[in-house]
């Protein structure tokens, strides 16, 4: 029995070895990959579309838009305003109707 126990340690012994090797293997392969002088860089360029608009095109598109936006404003407060006055007329008239013109009635 005690050489059997003795055969399982030292089969575990030997295979407790062979995992270090095996890490520090791995370990080395690993730092050698770490510290390669062999590095590939690729240079990078910015991809630019055949078709692309030139600088100050995309100016005048720019101004355009803020343009067209002004007149829309403009416009959206003309119109306000005239609302607005119509809204003050009638109110107005209204409220001159309802005190001079509309015939008072006594309940008695």
């Amino acid at each position: 029995m005690t050489s059997e126990s003795e055969r399982e340690k030292e089969l575990e012994h030997r295979e407790r070895i062979l995992r270090e090797r095996e890490v520090e293997l791995r370990l080395r392969e690993m730092e050698s990959n770490i510290y390669a002088t062999d590095a590939v860089f690729h240079q990078t360029v910015k991809h630019q579309p055949e078709n692309s608009q030139k600088p100050w095109m995309k100016k005048v598109i720019l101004g355009g838009k803020l343009f067209v936006l002004g007149v829309v404003a403009l416009v959206a407060v003309r119109l306000a305003s005239v609302l607005a006055g119509f809204i003050i007329v009638g109110a107005l008239g209204w409220m001159s109707y309802k005190l001079f013109l509309e015939s008072k009635k006594t309940n008695l």
